[in-house]
């Protein structure tokens, strides 16, 4: 199988978004922890003044109960006022949807956005809930078995594993 090249994904999706936000008004918040890595590339690539945000999910999973807490979890930090905002929620890998629904729980703790978007580097099917994004440069089909990974390099370069589950 040919593995999407996760650098050239950024690329692709900063231009996709370039026309559809606005330097001074759109916020970026990474889901932890290849979320955060894409939102800071999109970040820098789009000129963004708004400081990107990252928050991690798990405690606001629909089976937090089932999967527990990881041992990396860490505290989400949203550095602007979500109130009104235009918010693109960025992730790494769009799966089932329930990641970005409990994305979608937590942000409105902060506040009630203007407009959420959703950003991912690829969609690889399997959704369990109607959640779309907004902008996605590739898709790609997996067996539920396996699951794709975005690893960062020590030189910050980006690259997708294949994992079994």
């Amino acid at each position: 199988m040919q593995l999407p090249d996760a650098e050239a994904l950024c690329s692709a999706l900063a231009e996709a978004m370039r026309p559809c936000v606005d330097s001074g008004r759109t916020a970026l918040v990474g889901i932890h922890t290849g979320g955060v890595w894409v939102a800071e590339r999109l970040h820098a690539a789009l000129g963004l003044k708004i400081p990107s945000g990252s928050m991690d999910v798990s405690f606001y999973r629909d089976d937090f109960n089932q999967r527990g807490l990881h041992a990396n979890a860490r505290a989400s930090h949203i550095p602007f006022d979500v109130e009104g905002a235009h918010v693109v929620i960025v992730d790494d890998v769009l799966y089932t949807g329930r990641t970005i629904r409990a994305a979608m729980n937590e942000l409105f703790d902060f506040g009630r956005p203007a407009r959420i978007d959703l950003a991912v580097l690829t969609d690889r099917g399997g959704r369990e809930l109607p959640i779309a994004p907004t902008f996605c440069p590739h898709a790609m089909s997996l067996p539920p078995a396996q699951m794709l990974a975005l690893e960062r390099a020590a030189d910050g370069g980006l690259s997708f594993r294949v994992m079994e589950k």
